[in-house]
């Protein structure tokens, strides 16, 4: 097994031991907080890890209010970094190491490099250096050089080797393919020893001849792309250098540093102290002041931007910034780097200086990238660190064009160690010891974190409130020492490497603490961006509403307040002391807005108060506004009334399910805000309080609007008596309008208006009972005799509109009566005179007697006259009330003219039925006329009688005649003709032809005409069968299934047409067989299965063959043998005869063909003893 066969894989776990030390947070620092002055120790055990504590979160908030903290944490918190060994055994001692773009390059003793691409750890890529040979004329031989430093750009294509003898080697990398990656590196003639690299962020530019940008050079799998890189030397120098190089020196046996330099090598700066060059850095703004811009390729002169640089020793930083036109360097012209350090070339730049002596001063940039960000697209650097004698220096970088390259820097002594006791990772202004902090090995920045390396362990230090947050101890062996640190931008890891191993900081929810710092120097907003549980926020949100309670930002405060988990009674007990009521009522919505909709109680107790504060509010601006001051903003107060009134109708329009209405009520009135009242009360939708309010106030018209307005049928019955009386119109109006309305119950609202005397009343009353029966179609019989008592009763003597009412009336369509009681109807009608409907309601009756006695009472003929047509199916009836009509025209008018003219009004009188009613001694001459009429007529009529009876008689001796020629009638049947069923001679057997030409065997046509005769006619036929068979004597050789059901009972049983028949025993008649082979069969299905079972039974053939036996033995009894027979063999064949006549009645009266055509139509397709599956497709 290879050694990198799974080179991620680490050791058992991380070291927690020195971690677990429950005091870790409680160290003080004596660096001035930005905040608000919290103690760190304050919101210590608030959360465990990410999980919440709902108990924690309780105390922490009742210590706020109390002022007791608790001054430790329940329990250890994980690590927010830890080590882990890398399964790796170098093949030598390390010498240094740096991690780019996921690939670690590893320089060992003496001059090998091994690089490892983490996506592949197995092909591991081994390279050797060539060793310098001695310069020419060189006496002294020189130490075996190894190598001092590693520098590598950001996308891991090219790599710069420095060793100590003051070689520089270039090496272009191909990640990721082991087997095209060049292991000969190429000696670059710099003749300086390389300190510090600084890496272009923009690569992909190709320089021309004349040193100007060409487009891009992406490169290749085996040729990276171009990018240029500032060099620090020894002495200070910034030299500039486009890569991979341009020429090619392979060829060289010899790297001596006396041959010429590199082509595009060129040196832009010299530091004024010419100390050695630590640390270096450079980047570009865009000149807009825009970032987006920053990764765009290109290198073309008049693209104006600006440059910046960062230069580091021991002791010095210098900053450099200027307008360039090309993010190239290189060539003729310099490129960039020309443009940028040409104007302080013969100056010195704007530096910071920390005196004091160190072996390492590292510089380290902080590139604040994503995860799965592609190394070509990095952003600009943030932050730098800075490892100096007297502290960290640290500061943030602008990403933007700015006076400042360092934007507030900070330096940050280095912590103390006390191993004797618990480590207090104080940083303080003044050293109290004699002994001075260690100043680390190594630096390097997080995203919230610094990590210093030193010869022992590795601290974290947060980059918010530059406390130490970590700090673990190196598992180093007897002989094994740390060297350095390197952290890759791109995957975000951090190595240290030490001379015989490998470890990696493991990144372990690195911002769980930020929200902690961030609280502590007052940034509450960011705070709560970083906060993760709902008990960090609602600490912050605490935080923050003391704080904004404490600067007189009421408001704010108490929107605050109300995310957070506080007291309820100390926060408004905190509002009301202060007599900040608007901020009370922001406090009390917002807490509204967080009850759950389950706590009702809560909920209304808020919304009630709430209400309440709204009120109070209101009155006291309506003072302000009454009281009116010189010094006071009346316009101002006046839209402040209003705001107060729009809030707190939006407010019960919002929360209305949340208020009790009984309590509400109670609290406007109390203010007496009528309009308020009356809001509140449409909005629940309890129109009855707003309709109550209106009849308080004898508003009659708008009690009426707001009853219309709602669909509540129940406050129409509610209100109907008193909106009855006081308004009767706009009452029914609002009644009309409400179809849904039961009229029975409106009765009692109604009757009221009968005991008034204005007239009008009863008549908007009749308005809607007519409105209800014509326009609603009511039916009940109640509403109908209360509107017939109303136009009975009324003063108006006029009978129009009752006989209107009497008439147009719909009946009921099951009695065929009035829907209004006739015996009522006519119990009132009598009671207040009205004589007319009584005559009409008679009729109704069907009184029609009683009708006309009673017009004629009153003396209105034509009313009796009209009454006495009404009965048109019973003229007998009619003619009688006719004759009375007549007996009172005659008797009591006595007028005989008027009698004549009378006879006219009807056809039902003659002058004969009139005559008795005159007196006997009346003049004849005033009707003889009339008289000799009626005889005139009744002589037509006897004319006309007589010659209807001739056509009679001429038709009947017509008639007979067709009979007697029908007998004679014949048809011609040719010895070829067939049957029409059968297709077999015709004359081989008895057969009948019938008018349509269509000609049968006797046996076809019976067996045809059985398939549409119905089942009563089927019975008759097996009857007939049956006696005609029994009939048929011995020499009827064949015994018929029929037989089976005589009353005979026959004996054996015989095949017939090549069926067996089982024998059963004879039930009395036919029928008795038929119901035994229907069995269950019900309904229309039982009739068609009679007439298939009947149909079975008749044997069409037996029944033919029996005829003709009997039509034989008739007619041979007619020659001689009836003779001798007696009058008992006489009888036999006239009923045998009698037989074969109906027979022929029954299934030769019409023709199979034709009449079977009509009579199938109804046969259903599929017969009963057929299955329905057998058509299925």
């Amino acid at each position: 097994m290879s050694m990198l066969d799974d080179f991620v894989e680490h050791t058992s776990g991380p070291s927690t031991a020195s971690y677990a030390i429950s005091g870790v947070y409680q160290g003080s620092n004596n660096v001035g907080h930005r905040g608000s002055g919290i103690q760190a120790v304050g919101y210590e055990g608030f959360e465990e890890g990410d999980e919440e504590q709902p108990g924690e979160n309780a105390g922490m908030v009742r210590a706020l209010e109390t002022g007791f903290i608790p001054s430790a944490r329940s329990q250890a918190l994980s690590p927010l970094f830890s080590l882990s060994l890398v399964q790796y055994s170098p093949p030598s001692s390390v010498l240094c190491l740096t991690s780019v773009n996921n690939v670690l390059f590893l320089a060992v003793s003496p001059l090998a490099l091994v690089i490892i691409d983490l996506e592949k750890p197995e092909e591991l890529v081994n390279i050797d250096l060539p060793k310098p040979t001695p310069e020419k004329g060189s006496q002294r031989a020189k130490e075996s050089p190894v190598i001092s430093q590693l520098f590598a750009d950001p996308t891991a294509r090219h790599l710069l080797v420095s060793t100590s003898s003051g070689d520089t080697f270039y090496l272009p990398i191909s990640p990721g393919n082991a087997a095209i990656q060049s292991r000969r590196p190429r000696p670059l003639r710099l003749r300086q020893s390389i300190t510090a690299a600084g890496w272009s962020p923009i690569s992909g530019v190709t320089v021309d001849a004349n040193g100007e940008g060409t487009g891009q050079g992406k490169g290749d799998a085996v040729t990276p792309p171009s990018t240029d890189v500032l060099l620090g030397t020894a002495n200070g120098q910034i030299l500039s250098l486009l890569l991979p190089p341009q020429d090619d020196i392979f060829k060289s046996v010899s790297i001596g540093m006396s041959k010429p330099v590199e082509r595009d090598l060129q040196t832009v700066y010299t530091l004024p102290d010419q100390q050695p060059v630590a640390g270096i850095g450079f980047g570009f703004w865009p000149a807009d002041g825009s970032s987006s811009d920053r990764h765009k390729k290109g290198g073309k002169k008049g693209a104006e931007r600006r440059a910046w640089a960062v230069i580091t020793t021991k002791e010095r930083l210098y900053e450099v910034q200027g307008n360039v036109s090309t993010t190239t360097a290189g060539g003729k012209t310099g490129g960039w780097a020309e443009e940028l350090f040409k104007p302080i070339r013969n100056s010195t730049p704007k530096f910071q200086e920390l005196p004091g002596d160190i072996a390492n001063p590292s510089l380290v940039f902080y590139t604040p990238s994503t995860p799965a960000q592609s190394a070509l697209a990095l952003p600009a650097p943030s932050a730098i660190a800075w490892l100096t004698a007297i502290g960290l220096y640290t500061s943030g970088l602008p990403s933007a064009p700015s006076n400042e390259i360092l934007l507030r820097p900070s330096l940050i002594p280095y912590p103390v160690f006390d191993d004797s006791a618990l480590h207090d990772f104080a940083r303080r202004l003044a050293p109290s010891s004699p002994s001075l902090p260690a100043i680390p090995i190594a630096v390097a920045v997080s995203q919230w974190h610094w990590l210093l390396l030193y010869s022992d362990r590795v601290v974290g230090v947060s980059r918010e409130n530059e406390k130490v947050v970590w700090e673990e101890k190196l598992p180093l062996s007897a002989d094994e020492k740390a060297i350095g640190m390197s952290a890759d931008p791109v995957s975000r890891t951090f190595w240290i490497y030490t001379n015989k191993s490998i470890l990696e900081v493991l990144v372990r929810n690195e911002d769980r603490d930020v929200w902690r710092a961030k609280l502590e120097k007052g940034e509450y907003t960011e705070a709560l961006n970083f906060a993760k549980t709902l008990s960090q926020k609602d600490v912050i949100l605490s935080k923050q509403g003391d704080y904004l309670f404490e600067q007189g930002r009421y408001i704010q405060s108490a929107q605050c307040y109300a995310q957070t988990n506080r007291s309820f009674e100390y926060v408004t007990l905190r509002f009301i002391d202060a007599d900040e009521r608007d901020a009370l009522r922001i406090y009390l919505s917002e807490r509204l807005n967080r009850l759950g909709k389950k706590q009702r109680t809560q909920r209304m107790m808020l919304a009630t108060w709430l209400v309440e504060i709204f009120l109070n509010k209101w009155n006291a601006l309506e003072d302000l506004l009454a009281i009116g001051s010189a010094n006071t903003d009346m316009d101002s107060l006046t839209i402040e009334r209003q705001i107060t009134e729009e809030d707190l109708k939006g407010f019960m329009i919002t929360y209305q399910n949340d208020l009790e209405s009984k309590v509400v009520y109670e609290l406007i009135q109390s203010h007496g805000r009528t309009d308020l009242y009356l809001f509140y009360a449409t909005l629940i939708k309890d129109h009855g309080k707003v309709i109550e309010h209106w009849i308080m106030e004898e508003q009659w018209l708008k009690a009426i609007e707001a009853l219309s307005r709602q669909n509540t049928t129940e406050l129409y019955y509610r209100f109907a008596s008193i909106l009855m009386r006081h308004a009767p119109k706009e009452t029914v109006d609002s009644w009309i309008r409400q179809p849904a309305l039961s009229p029975r119950r409106l009765i009692p609202a109604i009757l009221q208006q009968q005991r008034r005397s204005e007239r009008m009343s009863s008549d908007h009353a009749i308005r809607y009972l007519s409105h209800v029966i014509h326009h609603q179609s009511c039916t009940d019989t109640t509403i109908y005799n209360l509107l017939l008592t109303f136009y009975a009763a009324g003063p108006d003597p006029d009978d129009g509109p009752l006989i209107r009412f009497l008439s147009s009336c719909p009946d009921d369509p099951e009695t065929e009566r009035p829907y209004y009681d006739l015996d009522y109807a006519l119990r009132t009608c009598k009671q207040h005179g009205r004589i007319q409907p009584c005559v009409l309601i008679y009729s109704k009756l069907g009184l029609y007697e009683s009708s006309v006695d009673l017009a004629l009472d009153k003396g209105d003929l034509e009313l009796a006259k009209e009454n006495a047509d009404k009965p048109e199916d019973d003229d007998v009836l009619r003619k009688k009330l006719w004759l009375k009509i007549a007996k009172y025209v005659v008797q009591e008018q006595k007028d005989i003219k008027s009698a004549m003219q009378f006879l006219g009004s009807t056809d039902l009188l003659k002058i004969e039925d009139i005559l008795p009613f005159f007196p006997d001694f009346v003049v004849i001459d005033d009707f003889k006329i009339e008289i000799c009429s009626a005889l005139e007529e009744y002589s037509a009529r006897i004319d006309a009688l007589k010659a209807e009876m001739d056509d009679a008689i001429t038709s009947s001796e017509s008639i007979k005649r067709d009979i007697l020629n029908l007998a004679k009638r014949f048809v011609t049947v040719e010895q070829s003709d067939k049957c029409w069923k059968c297709g077999l001679e015709l004359v081989s057997r008895q057969f009948y032809v019938f008018p349509c030409q269509h000609q049968f065997h006797g046996d076809c046509l019976i067996s045809m005409a059985m398939e549409y005769l119905p089942s009563p006619s089927l019975r008759r036929i097996l009857r007939l069968q049956d006696e005609l068979v029994s009939r048929s004597g011995p020499s009827f050789g064949r015994h018929l299934l029929s037989s089976n059901f005589t009353p005979s009972g026959s004996g054996t049983s015989t095949p017939g047409r090549g069926k067996e028949y089982p024998f059963r025993q004879a039930p009395a008649s036919s029928n008795v067989a038929t119901d035994l082979l229907l069995g269950g069969v019900a309904g229309r299905n039982k009739l068609i299965a009679a007439g298939d079972k009947l149909r079975e039974l008749i044997i069409p053939d037996a029944l033919a063959q029996a005829v003709s036996m009997v039509s034989v033995g008739v007619g041979v009894g007619g020659t001689g043998e009836a003779k001798k027979g007696g009058k008992r063999e006489k009888r036999d064949g006239g009923r045998v005869e009698e037989l074969k006549n109906e027979l022929d009645e029954l299934v030769a009266s019409n023709c199979p063909l034709c009449e079977g055509a009509v009579m199938s139509l109804d046969k259903p397709f599929i017969a009963l003893s057929e299955d329905t599956a057998d058509w299925d497709v």
